[in-house]
């Protein structure tokens, strides 16, 4: 990664501050493990009055409505609305694709975790940030406002380069974390083996799934001429062509179709394609782009 890269602070406190009005929309109901500050709905006990039941044997004492009692001569439970935590998970594709472009994808991918990672922090939510790979086995759980700068700390000590595939990655994920909730795939999606069974399980595991597909400009349209010797950065396949208008029209054809085909296949499965280039500012793409798409409000 280049220092360019590296002197890029992953959340700035202008970001900080706005994140923490915002909040993870989840598509599903999860059961909690614990109470935090998302509405639930089921009834519980809290400060929010919620509805009222018939009274039954054996029911707390403390909760009936003793002046409804009075007027109706009648006993009534009163029941409160529940708040209750959310597991948040942010998964980082930390393959050596990422690492290219300015910023580098993988940079842009670490601070889309963060960010949403802070965003669950502030709401209670239990979130996981972790890359894919052996890397997300030290990953730690955290809540609450305090785990900012565990998060930080962990994010900036990932490297690229562990050209792990994203159905390994995701295997090795599910096998470790049995938990429900939102998850956020950040991935360029640049896997030869394919991005659908990694996806599939996913969605198997009942996850509210969101896709966030980093691409960089120099991804979109190359600014290349000439002959040239391309190198896979992972497997180090290589292959000599010659870069013209007609090869770059085909190319750019090749790259709609594939982006068509993700989206596709991730509307037929309920989930949420979020592209994202890495020249959109991290602040413009948390505040306005996710919030158009009913990621956060």
């Amino acid at each position: 990664m280049s220092a360019t890269t590296e002197s890029i602070p992953l959340l700035s406190p202008d970001l900080l501050a706005k994140l923490e009005r915002l909040e993870l929309v989840s598509r599903k109901v999860f059961r909690g493990r614990m109470k935090g500050e998302r509405r639930s709905k089921r009834k519980g006990q809290s400060v929010e009055f919620a509805d009222f039941r018939n009274y039954v044997p054996g029911d707390d004492l403390r909760l009936i409505d003793w002046n409804l009692y009075a007027r109706l001569d009648h006993l009534f439970l009163k029941l409160f609305q529940e708040e209750e935590d959310l597991h948040v998970y942010a998964l980082i594709d930390c393959s050596e694709s990422m690492n290219f472009g300015t910023p580098t994808k993988f940079h842009v991918a670490k601070q889309m975790a963060a960010a949403l990672g802070y965003i669950g922090l502030c709401r209670a939510d239990r979130v996981s940030v972790q890359a894919l790979g052996n890397q997300g086995r030290r990953a730690p759980v955290l809540r609450g406002r305090s785990g900012l700068w565990k998060m930080l700390q962990y994010l900036e000590s990932l490297d690229s380069g562990d050209n792990v595939s994203l159905h390994d990655g995701v295997k090795d994920f599910s096998l470790r974390n049995t938990g429900t909730g939102v998850i956020v795939l950040i991935t360029d999606l640049m896997d030869k083996s394919g991005y659908e069974a990694a996806l599939r399980m996913l969605v198997g595991r009942r996850m509210d799934v969101y896709v966030m597909h980093i691409l960089s400009p120099e991804e979109i349209d190359p600014p290349i001429r000439g002959d040239r010797r391309l190198i896979d950065s992972e497997d180090g396949d290589e292959t000599e062509i010659t870069i013209n208008n007609y090869v770059l029209d085909r190319y750019k054809l090749t790259l709609q179709s594939f982006l068509s085909s993700v989206k596709t296949f991730c509307s037929r499965r309920s989930i949420a394609y979020l592209p994202v280039r890495t020249d959109q500012p991290v602040d413009d793409v948390m505040t306005r782009y996710l919030r158009k798409r009913g990621v956060v409000r």
